[in-house]
């Protein structure tokens, strides 16, 4: 009989392993085509801003055509990225046309330099892409929350060019305290193959230099002992920060219009008084940052621009400007305390990015990807205490703890062999204690 079921388990998993790497082939180079084209569109804006002054001035041009196109494609009111999360637990549905506005609406942004990321975007996308394929395939729902996060990886990988983190990011990403090892054959397909068709497409991946990493003892250790702190305090600020935006402009405006108009003049005028250092993803911050060259409220700016902009109804994620945050912060400790801003800065893009998305292995994997493995002990030490110290906060409403204690506690196994995940005295999931 253990034979039998032995052979049973072997031929399920076979059958696994063939059908996901099929799925996920498609997936990863669906996902490097049009990231791709995403990617060099967000480039192209990016670059028209920079090298045209009056691009600026047409933001609220930009930002009607915005709501025209959520209207349009009927994607007004759209969750951005808490609706992927929302589909892998359960409760909601990705439409196609979800693919279409985000691509619309980011590059509309990029254009006139609002404060957005596009991995955001990214994550959209591709589950837009994923829904498609799942339909194509006629996969069951448990299948199709799967190829979500497969799509997310994949789509994550092509823009960003960090495979590993792309991967793990779909799998952690849902629920804090659960990875999702059933994704992990898809994950890891998508993401791989969407970052080297993107790169054979022209997308480059991102990548820095940290000018100096001192050798890691109990003295040196102190630092990102420190950054780890600030980081996990900065992070719930700038969270917060970006939901109470959010509020306020809905609360207060409730025509779509008029509230993008307002989100526009006040981003306007802000950039007439701090200058146009904070527009945009936030790459040149981090270039800034790496080379110890960025100014102290740099941090503190970048996070209200961000608000003002994602608040507003302009789209494109806040994963960049994050980790341009988390940057300018780690520079900023550095050159105060005399300790390698360079280095300092990328345990400060670490420690905000863990922060806000609350996914440890997929940003210890990013800082492996984006600056080598030398300064890693530096870097799991920044983010091990930012992790922990972020508490229920996060840029994700719709993000879920495993258990109410998943972050500080292990979890309980019961005896109940068809839920062996299940805590004694926990519920399931218990919802992020965020403003919506």
């Amino acid at each position: 009989m253990e034979r039998a079921n032995a052979q049973t388990a072997l031929h399920k998993n076979i059958h696994f392993f063939f059908r996901w790497t099929i799925i996920a082939g498609i997936m990863g180079i669906l996902c490097g085509l049009v990231g791709s084209a995403f990617g060099h569109g967000v480039h192209f804006a990016q670059v028209f801003f920079s090298e045209h002054d009056f691009m600026l001035y047409l933001m609220p041009v930009s930002g009607i055509l915005i709501v025209i196109v959520h209207k349009v494609l009927k994607q007004v009111g759209n969750k951005g990225t808490n609706l992927i999360l929302e589909s892998i637990h359960g409760h909601e549905k990705v439409d196609f046309t979800l693919l279409p506005t985000i691509f619309i609406s980011t590059i509309l942004s990029h254009f006139v330099g609002a404060s957005a990321g596009k991995e955001g975007a990214a994550l959209q996308i591709g589950a837009s892409i994923a829904n498609l394929v799942g339909d194509a395939f006629k996969l069951h729902d448990k299948d199709k929350k799967i190829i979500i996060m497969c799509g997310m990886s994949g789509c994550f990988g092509a823009i960003f060019g960090t495979p590993l983190a792309a991967a793990m990011f779909g799998m952690e990403v849902a629920v804090i305290g659960v990875a999702y090892y059933a994704a992990f054959i898809p994950c890891v397909f998508a993401a791989f193959i969407g970052a080297e068709v993107s790169h054979l497409l022209g997308l480059h991946a991102e990548a820095f230099t940290i000018l100096n990493i001192p050798e890691f003892d109990l003295h040196t250790m102190i630092y990102p002992i420190i950054i780890g702190l600030l980081g996990a305090a900065v992070s719930i600020v700038f969270c917060e920060l970006v939901h109470k935006a959010h509020h306020i402009y809905h609360k207060k405006f409730h025509n779509l219009y008029i509230r993008v108009l307002v989100a526009s003049v006040i981003f306007m005028v802000m950039v007439f008084v701090f200058g146009r250092d904070y527009c945009g993803a936030g790459f040149n911050l981090v270039e800034q940052a790496i080379h110890g060259e960025s100014r102290y409220e740099a941090f503190i700016l970048k996070m209200i621009f961000t608000a003002v902009a994602l608040g507003g109804g302009f789209k494109g994620g806040e994963i960049v400007p994050t980790l341009a945050i988390g940057a300018t912060l780690g520079s900023a400790f550095g050159n105060i305390f005399g300790f390698e801003p360079s280095l300092m800065a990328a345990c400060g893009m670490l420690a905000l990015f863990v922060g806000a998305t609350n996914c440890p292995t997929a940003t210890l994997f990013l800082g492996f990807e984006l600056f080598g493995f030398e300064g890693m002990p530096y870097f799991a030490v920044a983010v091990a205490i930012s992790f922990a110290l972020s508490g229920y906060f996060g840029l994700y409403t719709s993000q879920k703890f495993a258990h109410a204690t998943a972050k500080t506690e292990l979890m309980h196994l019961n005896h109940h062999p068809h839920h062996p995940h299940h805590s004694h005295h926990e519920p399931d999931h218990v919802k992020m204690k965020l403003h919506e």
